[in-house]
């Protein structure tokens, strides 16, 4: 008789589908592995292989198996520890490895062609980040940003000769124009080719410019969102943290806060308090409340943060909650969106005005009061 497995340790050992497009299943949380790496100390912040080694066991043990890394982090340090730890645990075939290209793929030697989007420095990217990370498959692997160079066609082509390979898995893209992904995929499915199925890129409370684009792009073409930066890049802290940070004289990731974080993290701070979390927990039960099928990017160098950042798995933010931290920040989408509303089918809205051609007089008279307040 078939027995169910066991309930896992923490809300992070539930498995969830990585897109609508992808039957592979991953944690909630992606363990970010930019902070893993010695050689960019002055950026990310200092770390032993055995602190990294420690963090990583901890991950696995909460419950975690989707991780992320690129051959640019640490100059292909990040992958190269990845790699070594997956060896001695002998886990490998248990974690589903996230690695990008378009950075360089010679370390620091910087050759021209061993970086951008081009088929020569996938091919590199390919085989140096397979060597480093001691296996023979890529489970996701993205185009890191979009250069403006190379054809869309040699990408997708390049991509997909690798899936044939057995190379890589699944073709991800990360911090590219939303309408690049698109003609991507179209030609990828009008010629058999595997098509992106997650996308990687900046969101969080304070900066929400993929709610424009990319998040209606990414329902439109059934891709998961992998987000990097939901807490802020370091810089959502309670006083209380900005006080011991300050003390310690820890330097804060992207320089201090501005104006907006110290209003927003005053906002998560108060919430948490209600709710008995962390700013940065709220944060990301923020993105969690937001966005479906939706994967943050968590990095940090200590166990604890990791411990509090699963706490937001276990917290539910309301709609008045949500309401309450976007009001801090009002986001314009623009033209043609505060023209003609945003399509509620996408986004969730209820209270997203939508013009109707069924009600022409009313029509008229929104577009009419719109263009009186742009006088």
């Amino acid at each position: 008789m078939f027995n169910p497995p066991p309930a896992p340790k923490t809300p992070l050992g539930y498995r969830r589908l990585l897109a609508p497009n992808a039957g592979v299943r991953v944690s909630p949380l992606c363990l970010g592995g930019m902070s893993l790496g010695s050689k960019w100390a002055d950026f990310t912040g200092k770390i032993t292989k055995e602190a990294a080694f420690e963090l990583l066991d901890a991950f696995v043990e909460a419950g975690g198996n989707f991780i992320d890394t690129a051959n640019l982090y640490h100059f292909g340090e990040s992958e190269e520890w990845i790699g070594e730890w997956m060896e001695q645990r002998g886990n490998r075939d248990r974690l589903v490895i996230a690695t990008k290209y378009s950075g360089f793929n010679d370390g620091e030697q910087k050759d021209v062609n061993s970086m951008g989007n081009a088929g020569k420095s996938m091919h590199l990217g390919v085989r140096e980040s397979l060597k480093r990370l001691r296996t023979s498959y890529i489970d996701v692997f993205y185009v890191h940003f979009w250069d403006y160079s190379t054809p869309v066609d040699e990408i997708m082509r390049g991509l997909h000769r690798h899936v044939l390979s057995g190379e890589i898995l699944y073709p991800a893209v990360s911090d590219t124009p939303a309408w690049i992904v698109v003609q991507a995929n179209a030609f990828a499915r009008q010629h058999g080719y595997s098509p992106f199925v997650l996308y990687q890129g900046l969101w969080n409370v304070s900066v929400r410019d993929v709610e424009r684009e990319v998040l209606p792009m990414l329902r439109k073409e059934g891709m998961g969102f992998a987000p990097w930066g939901v807490i802020g890049q370091g810089k959502f802290m309670s006083k209380q943290q900005l006080e011991e940070r300050k003390a310690s004289n820890e330097p804060i990731r992207g320089g201090e806060q501005s104006e907006k974080d110290v209003r927003v993290s005053e906002v998560l701070a108060e919430i948490g308090d209600e709710l008995g979390a962390s700013v940065t927990a709220v944060a990301l039960a923020w993105a969690f409340r937001k966005m479906p099928y939706v994967f943050p990017i968590i990095g940090g160098r200590k166990v604890e943060h990791l411990k509090d950042n699963i706490k937001s798995l276990e917290i539910t933010l309301t709609d008045a909650h949500v309401a309450k931290l976007e009001e801090v920040n009002p986001f314009d989408f623009g033209f043609p969106y505060d023209f003609f509303g945003r399509d509620p089918h996408l986004m969730g809205e209820t209270t997203n005005r939508v013009m109707k051609a069924s009600d022409p007089i009313q029509w008229v008279q929104d577009v009419r009061s719109i263009e009186a307040q742009r006088q």
